[in-house]
């Protein structure tokens, strides 16, 4: 996609198992499109949908997830920074709390990567990145990382990034989305499963 000079292309992974109001984690995804489109977000390609178990195993109800590709007007750390709050807007419309890490939610949304801006530098980033799985569970950022420092680790957010930006090429290691996706162990890509909706019923 070919990105104007004045915006960014970001990337964005979208994920949910608790419902909002009468809105099921499907329908609060289906909206949320629409509201980042009302918070400044265009183009917004978005994947399918997918069906994972909450983790850690047991924690939840199963995740809805979906990746999206959109632009974001401006370049630079001040224009991610300002992406990045109007995702967490939009997480606050549909009452998401960041009460427990990792826990059960109405909406989730990170940012993975904003063009191919490296934050805070490249060493950090290389740092964060390298984190073992103990690590993972304790260690918060202070500030944005990106790309996002577990992207290359996670099915749910690789296999429906790979529908709507598989060449997207990683600035610190040049891996290509795709090729994230398909080094992941076979029973981790098989984990994330499309989500099938029930179709609805006509009346005669």
């Amino acid at each position: 996609m070919i990105v104007e000079p004045d915006s960014s292309e970001c990337l964005i992974a979208l994920g949910g198992n608790l419902p909002f109001g009468e809105m099921q984690p499907e329908q609060v995804i289906d909206a949320c499109l629409e509201a980042l489109s009302e918070e400044g977000f265009s183009d917004i390609n978005s994947s399918c949908y997918y069906v994972t178990d909450a983790f850690p195993a047991g924690s939840g109800p199963d995740f809805v997830n979906a990746a999206l590709r959109a632009k974001w007007p401006g370049r630079g750390a001040a224009a991610a920074e300002a992406a990045l709050a109007a995702l967490h807007a939009t997480e606050a419309r549909f009452g998401r709390s960041r009460a427990q890490r990792w826990g059960p939610r109405t909406l989730d949304l990170d940012l993975l990567a904003f063009g191919d801006l490296v934050l805070p530098d490249g060493a950090t980033q290389d740092r964060w990145r390298a984190l073992g799985a103990d690590a993972q569970r304790s260690a918060v950022p202070e500030r944005l990382i990106l790309p996002h420092p577990r992207l290359q680790d996670r099915a749910f957010v690789l296999v429906p990034l790979a529908e709507v930006a598989p060449g997207w090429r990683h600035p610190r290691t040049g891996t290509t989305v795709a090729a994230m996706r398909d080094a992941l162990a076979p029973e981790a890509r098989a984990s994330v499963r499309p989500l099938v909706r029930p179709q609805a019923k006509h009346r005669l």
